[in-house]
């Protein structure tokens, strides 16, 4: 069997950059999860009245835990 030695630093780096990862996965399908459903006529209608969205960002946020 083999050993090996980390310290308690690296391994509470390690542990909490996991949580980090498996927290934000989660976070999106959440959030997919609660978004409202739109038809096809209803998204069409949209679009007719106020156009297609742009893909730009208007503001992002980084939030760290």
């Amino acid at each position: 069997m083999t050993t090996l030695a980390v310290s308690k630093k690296e391994f509470k780096s390690v542990i909490r950059e996991s949580i980090r990862e498996a927290l934000a996965s989660e976070l999106v399908r959440i959030r997919a999860a609660f978004l409202p459903f739109v038809s096809d006529n209803e998204q069409k209608d949209i679009e007719r009245r106020y156009g297609k969205p742009t893909r730009k960002v208007a503001k992002s946020f980084i939030v760290r835990i």
